[in-house]
């Protein structure tokens, strides 16, 4: 993105310090801007509104959004959510990716391994409980109190029915507010309809974040329970001539992450020491991806979707990496720090309570700065990239967790967190052998690349090995690969443990000792200093602005609202819509612009001038992917699948005239359903699901 771009988003983002502009906002259900959407749309969503639509919207727990659409537990999201779903059930035989997936009857319905499914029910504050119980504590002592606050508040939350509950402590305001997250949860979900690759992702990386856009990005699932389908109250009926231009839309998802009230120090942070390493990790898995995945045609359907994730991340990153490169960025950002701690130092009594607070995370970061290199390989798992080795850290961990009390556990193990854990330990997807040597030889050299070879951990784990050729006894030794060996691991505990010969079991015990140790460092010196911080510059914004402003993005639940608009790119009027007939002028025959049979033989059937994917005002972010677009009847209108590319700054600001979400259109996938792929019983349950 231009600098120039950049400039004019955040004059337009921040003209006033603190309260949102018309279309910019990822609101909380419980805190929408119920006065500006009066204003700007005519609307006021009453409470029952607000309920159906946060009970209808889901998220999945694996990093994307989506909904309920019909009452017997049919959810869209997009076919990249479902990506990894079809990938697992497909084989060198039927392969789905290339030739789609449609269940033309439920008892065709296949479970996917590691899809988790939670439906938002109840939201409760508990700042005051968190706040005393980590009330003039600092560093280990902070850190112990808060994890331990948390995991007690969820297992109470969670009670006696860790099956279909999930429950989460959210941190919102970075510690202003503290509220629990209460969930359905959803573990039996299963594969009802996914489009081939070649329509799903039409343009490929090459059209990635830009827009026009011609894709069917969508993907149908089915929530079960108790091997039935899921009877639910609240959906989304569809919407079969779906949104217009200049109608309201509103988007429910869950946005992963936003940076937006991050103080200059952790900016800084963010540009030098994580996205330019990661971004440089990123081009080299790329490549190695890209050399796997050539070397035959089941080779590259194994490695689909992990370079996908690869191409993916590293141009929205890039894209963030280059609006912190930006001085104009920096000169806005650092006007309102000033503005703010302005605020607090005029004022004896803020200035003591809140004034240190930017210097005491600016020296953590300092600290960060010591340990991030060996955190992130070790800890982070970046030098053992395997699967095998994740699933050995999780069987070594969770046999030593499992013993402790839940509020001493590590996060991840915490009562009300073990069914995530155990389904992904447990999942039947498959693990290919020379796959996971080639990754796990590669993270292997950057370990050593990294930490240097006379380090002793290197030492420790390589010896006289070469990377590859430890690699290769390593999993041509393993037995973890085996779905039941994992499982008589996990339930045999510590015993099992210490019968156990395979290589990653053995690997893991030589290395946590290191990587707990590195955690431990890093949760105290590190992360506790900056909650502790980030929870007294909040407090200071609160006095400033209250909740005028909207928390940063958390992978939780949000309303984004805004319009059906296009906008102008270099003095050209961008439009808004896209049709079916655009895909294929576009269509060239070869991948990535590519249209599969199905949709060369249905072209006469087809309407031309359907509108295929269109863009929106609204605010989003990464981890929006599925979320509905509805309308102020509650009606989807349409699927997000994207952002444009000026979007990709949108973690550190929102510019109404150039952000945009874009979308399947709701017309288009009824179009596509019926005449391309023949599913009418789907069809049919889609527009037949009307509220009573």
């Amino acid at each position: 993105m231009s600098s120039d771009k950049i400039c004019v988003a955040f004059m337009l983002a921040f003209v006033t310090g603190g309260s949102a502009l018309a279309g910019e906002g990822m609101w909380t259900p419980d805190n929408l801007p119920k006065a500006q959407l009066r204003a700007d749309y005519g609307f006021t969503p009453d409470a029952k509104w607000i309920e159906r639509a946060q009970k209808s919207a889901l998220r999945l727990a694996g990093g994307c959004s989506g909904s309920f659409v019909s009452p017997k537990g049919l959810v869209l999201t997009n076919h990249h959510c479902v990506n990894s779903c079809v990938q697992q059930l497909s084989t060198a035989e039927k392969d789905f990716i290339k030739s789609g997936f449609l269940a033309k009857e439920e008892k065709d319905e296949v479970k996917c391994p590691e899809i988790e499914l939670n439906r938002l029910d109840q939201i409760t504050n508990v700042t005051e409980r968190v706040k005393q119980a980590t009330q003039g504590k600092s560093g280990e002592d902070y850190s112990k109190a808060e994890k331990a606050v948390k995991s007690d508040i969820e297992k109470e939350c969670v009670g006696a029915d860790s099956e279909h509950t999930r429950c989460d402590v959210v941190n919102l305001y970075h510690g202003g507010v503290y509220d629990v997250y209460k969930y359905h949860r959803y573990q039996d979900v299963r594969l009802v309809f996914a489009p081939e690759l070649e329509t799903a992702f039409f343009g490929g990386d090459p059209d990635n974040f830009n827009f026009p856009r011609y894709d069917l990005d969508m993907g149908v699932l089915r929530a079960y329970e108790n091997g039935k389908p899921a009877k639910v109250t609240d959906y989304f009926p569809f919407s079969k001539n779906g949104a217009d231009t200049g109608e309201m839309t509103v988007i429910l998802g869950n946005p992963g992450g936003t940076d937006r009230q991050l103080t200059m120090a952790e900016l800084a942070s963010t540009r030098d020491r994580d996205l330019i390493p990661v971004l440089l990790l990123l081009a080299e898995r790329r490549g190695l991806l890209e050399q796997f995945r050539s070397e035959s045609p089941e080779r590259w359907r194994i490695a689909q979707n992990d370079l996908f994730g690869v191409e993916n991340s590293y141009k929205a990153l890039r894209g963030r990496l280059e609006a912190l490169q930006d001085p104009t960025v920096f000169d806005r950002k650092r006007q309102q720090e000033a503005e703010l701690r302005g605020f607090v130092n005029a004022d004896p009594a803020r200035k003591a309570k809140y004034g240190a607070a930017w210097d005491e995370i600016a020296k953590a970061l300092v600290v960060y700065g010591t340990i991030e290199t060996r955190y992130k390989a070790i800890e982070g798992g970046r030098g053992f990239g395997s699967r095998y080795y994740d699933y050995a850290r999780m069987i070594v961990r969770g046999a030593a967790e499992r013993d402790k009390p839940n509020a001493e556990r590590l996060r991840e193990f915490s009562d009300s967190r073990l069914p995530s854990i155990t389904q992904r330990l447990f999942s039947t997807a498959p693990v290919y052998a020379d796959y996971e040597e080639v990754k796990l030889a590669w993270s292997l050299t950057k370990l050593r690349e990294w930490l240097g070879s006379d380090d002793a951990l290197v030492k420790q784990v390589l010896g006289k090995e070469s990377p590859e050729a430890l690699a290769k006894r390593l999993i041509a030794g393993t037995k973890l690969g085996d779905p039941a060996v994992r499982k008589a691991l996990w339930e045999g505990g510590a015993d099992a443990l210490a019968k156990s010969d395979d290589p990653f079991i053995a690997l893991v015990r030589d290395v946590d000792p290191q990587a707990r140790a590195l955690r431990t460092r890093y949760e105290n010196e590190v992360e506790s200093v900056i909650d502790k911080n980030s929870e007294l510059i909040a407090a200071a914004r609160f006095e400033k602005y209250g909740t005028s402003v909207y928390p940063d993005a958390t992978f939780t639940q949000r309303f984004s609202f805004g319009k059906v608009e296009g906008w102008t790119e270099k003095g050209v009027a961008v439009s808004p819509f896209t049709d079916i007939g655009g895909a294929f002028e576009h269509a060239t025959g070869a991948y990535p612009f590519a249209l599969p049979p199905a949709w060369l033989a249905a072209k006469n059937s087809l309407n031309l001038k359907q509108r295929l994917n269109f863009v929106t005002t609204n605010d989003i972010i990464g981890g929006n992917s599925g979320s509905p677009v509805i309308n102020r009847k509650a009606e989807i209108v349409g699927l997000v699948f994207d952002g444009n590319i000026h979007s990709l700054g949108g973690d550190y600001w929102y510019d109404a005239s150039l952000n945009r979400a874009v979308s399947v259109h709701s017309g288009a996938i009824l179009e596509a359903l019926r005449k391309v792929y023949h599913a009418q019983a789907l069809a049919n349950e889609l527009e037949s699901a009307r509220r009573h």
